[in-house]
């Protein structure tokens, strides 16, 4: 074998690894976006199902324990509550992925409630411009609104400000140890009803506006896996005639 052949197979060699290898990752990033997919429209499927149920009782506390966000987050409940006038948390809101009716940036009033137990549950009491002229008052009353769990921090967002006074989490525990609430339940609820007479904060129902786009993704890493499937194979077809036509011709 010539030097010029060795050389040859040696990047042939080399170009089928990596295009191996290349295809591996596209196709694997494709089969992750349908797995995304499925869990969407799971996503979807449940959000719709429990946000259009009716209401039910508050969970007792006995039964605290067992809820989690995948059997419960966002059931419809009613409770009786009374807010004590304390200083609330503040939750900076851009444009909630749930709230169609929110159309700029404000805050969620984030505020504790007691329960007929004496126990302890943070209510986000609805929405107010950034000026925050809520007229919140508080006093008991029934309301009607959708079990939630707090967010989870990420490596680059703080949880709020150096003061307390906002916040970019939902984190009822956390606001509780600033604020001195005391001890809260681990989950919150979000109001959806009564309209306070001020109307402000302004409660609201969620809607299910979840952009599902994995299809379209899938098929984007599936069709670069065909592009370079087809760029590899038309490489080694011409290096291939390119070899042939530089074969001397024995006839000659």
């Amino acid at each position: 074998m010539t030097a010029v052949a060795s050389r040859s197979l040696r990047s042939v060699i080399l170009a089928t690894i990596a295009t191996a290898v290349g295809l591996v990752i596209l196709i694997l990033l494709g089969l992750w976006q349908l797995d995304r997919l499925a869990w969407k429209e799971a996503l979807i499927a449940t959000l719709h199902e429990r946000l259009s149920a009716p209401p039910v009782d508050l969970p007792l506390h006995a039964e605290w324990a067992r809820l989690t966000p995948g059997n419960a987050e966002f059931r419809r409940v009613t409770l009786r509550v009374e807010f004590p006038d304390v200083p609330r948390a503040y939750v900076y809101a851009g444009a909630p992925a749930l709230r169609a009716d929110i159309k700029s940036p404000g805050y969620f009033v984030f505020a504790p409630a007691r329960l007929p137990d004496g126990r302890t549950i943070v209510v986000n009491t609805g929405w107010v411009p950034l000026d925050r002229q809520d007229n919140w008052v508080g006093g008991s009353r029934q309301i009607t609104g959708y079990l939630r769990w707090p967010e989870q921090p990420g490596p680059f967002v703080t949880d709020r400000d150096a003061a307390g006074g906002v916040w970019f989490l939902r984190d009822p525990r956390g606001m509780a140890t600033v604020k001195g609430w005391g001890e809260v339940a681990p989950f919150y609820i979000d109001q959806e009803s009564p309209l306070p007479a001020a109307g402000l904060p302004r409660p609201g129902p969620l809607t299910v506006n979840l952009r599902n786009n994995h299809l379209g993704y899938a098929w984007t890493w599936f069709g670069l896996a065909a592009t370079l499937a087809g760029v590899f194979s038309f490489w080694l077809y011409s290096g291939r005639r390119k070899t042939i036509n530089s074969e001397p011709n024995p006839s000659l």
